[in-house]
């Protein structure tokens, strides 16, 4: 009978926690509960509630979770705290434990570790994006599967008049092109079949778990995680596909290795362009430390790498150019100039199917004179980031250019989306679609400092495949605008509360070719 009492008067403090708020629309720190109603109240809309928060807060708040848990979370989109964090005091703030549990199916990658582990993974991705014939290898893989798997899907939805998932479809686009260069391996996901193809969801589905471990007090995930129910059980689910599909590559790269014998190791590497995938570079690497490294931690380190550099590369993009059509169908004014620039660059798909050899050998030459299309994506990344946020938690004390002391009990989270729609930062039209922000007098792409626009991080942690992500959209882009007419079916489109950027409901579109 007490126990009664007890929850039924939790559940009435909690339900007025829940309605009754602070007046000045932040977040109220109630007693046992911390700020957790506020959060519930607000978890359909956690974007639109970031955005709000830190307009009513100068740039940085602190969340407080219930007292049973230790969410102790300081959001900013403060510059002097980003600069100060990621660049000025960067060897003082790493991902952290808490961070790492949290991801932990994501192993011990690029994304989530620290110290000798994260220099190790970012040597490694260093050396792949400077190989000599990976730029190569990018453009050739790309433009190979635009045609092979994009065009045909286009023309089919085209010939038919049917609706079609325009995200699905740049997601089956990017897992085949990422697989291809991280694993030399086609799961040809991106066919007019549209096959099932369980990664498509599995990889959301784990990015969402993750959103959910923030908010939820660990003794419940952990002991959701022990019963194996609910998230948790769905989280095992979905990595146990990711798995399955990175551990049969690798068995099968390594069995690939094992029949050409050791004559195939670097030799053959820098002499067949085929064969510059990272798998490959990693078991074959003869470099000691890394070579130690690998025999130590054997398949499971190969999966970790592999994992990580997938979900940072293809997941990214892929919501990336989701974004990127969608915000062109609602501004016709940006999609006409786009088309018009391409129009005195590009050559018509029709007239380029004995041009292709020329196409990607001058690539290069041809994407650095594409300025506004550049200046387009950089403005699609501002409202869109594909990563809605990024941890960091101090090794020591330190006391933040805001003047917010922090500690290494505390995790500091900038939130991107939201940074990307404050007035203070980026001019009373913030909220406006208008790709010349990027382009200075001259024609020239104008550079923000990073800790301005921080979609691609900053300092020693900034995103290595920051090119790869132009070079991919910009062939994508150029050849579905100058071909296709993309008319979507839901003009409002909301992200999802996840890591990854997505959006919440299909992207619904018809496609027409071009007149």
């Amino acid at each position: 009978m007490v126990y009664m009492v007890i929850i039924t008067l939790l559940i009435s403090f909690v339900f007025c926690c829940y309605f009754f708020g602070n007046k000045n629309g932040l977040p109220t720190n109630w007693p046992l509960v911390g700020m957790l109603p506020a959060l519930l109240k607000n978890a359909h809309r956690i974007n639109d509630f970031m955005i709000e928060v830190m307009e009513k807060s100068d740039m940085i708040f602190q969340i407080k979770g219930p007292w049973c848990t230790n969410m102790n979370l300081l959001l900013t989109v403060d510059p002097a705290n980003i600069y100060h964090v990621s660049s000025k005091k960067f060897g003082n703030y790493g991902k952290g434990a808490k961070l790492n549990e949290i991801l932990e199916p994501l192993g011990d990658g690029i994304l989530n570790t620290d110290s000798n582990i994260w220099l190790f993974h970012r040597n490694v991705a260093q050396s792949f994006t400077n190989h000599p014939k990976f730029h190569q290898l990018l453009v050739n893989t790309t433009f190979q599967k635009v045609e092979s798997g994009l065009i045909p899907i286009l023309d089919h939805v085209c010939k038919d008049g049917i609706e079609i998932d325009l995200h699905d479809v740049f997601s089956r686009f990017m897992y085949d092109v990422m697989s291809i260069i991280m694993m030399d391996h086609d799961p040809s996901s991106l066919t007019v079949e549209l096959p099932n193809f369980p990664l498509l969801k599995a990889v959301p589905s784990m990015e969402k778990v993750g959103i959910s471990r923030h908010v939820v007090p660990t003794c419940i995930w952990k002991f959701q995680r022990w019963l194996n129910v609910g998230e948790e059980k769905r989280l095992k689910q979905e990595t146990k596909i990711v798995d399955d599909f990175i551990y049969e590559c690798i068995d099968r790269k390594k069995e690939k290795i094992l029949i050409q014998g050791a004559s195939s190791s670097s030799k053959d590497i820098d002499n067949e362009v085929s064969h510059v995938d990272l798998l490959t570079l990693l078991i074959l690497d003869e470099n000691k430390n890394t070579k130690s490294l690998v025999i130590q931690n054997n398949d499971k380190f190969l999966r970790d790498t592999i994992t990580n550099f997938f979900l940072a590369g293809g997941e990214t993009t892929s919501v990336a150019l989701g974004w990127f059509f969608y915000l062109l169908s609602k501004n016709p004014r940006v999609l006409q100039k786009i088309k018009e620039e391409l129009n005195t660059i590009m050559i018509p798909l029709k007239d380029q199917k004995n041009n292709i050899d020329r196409f990607l050998r001058n690539f290069k030459e041809v994407s650095n004179k594409l300025i506004y299309l550049h200046a387009t994506i950089c403005e699609v990344l501002r409202l869109y980031p594909s990563v809605a946020f990024t941890s960091h938690t101090p090794v020591e004390p330190d006391i933040l250019p805001s003047g917010h002391l922090v500690n290494p009990n505390m995790q500091i989270i900038f939130n991107l989306y939201a940074m990307g729609r404050m007035k203070s930062i980026w001019g009373d039209d913030c909220n406006e679609f208008k790709p010349e922000r990027f382009i200075s007098e001259g024609n020239v792409i104008k550079h923000e400092p990073s800790y301005k626009y921080s979609v691609f991080s900053g300092g020693p942690r900034s995103c290595i495949g920051k090119q790869m992500v132009f070079i991919q959209m910009k062939i994508v882009a150029a050849i579905v605008i100058q071909n296709y007419h993309i008319q979507v079916k839901q003009h409002d489109h909301v992200p999802d509360s996840s890591f990854i950027l997505h959006m919440k409901d299909e992207f619904k579109v018809k496609v027409f070719r071009s007149q």
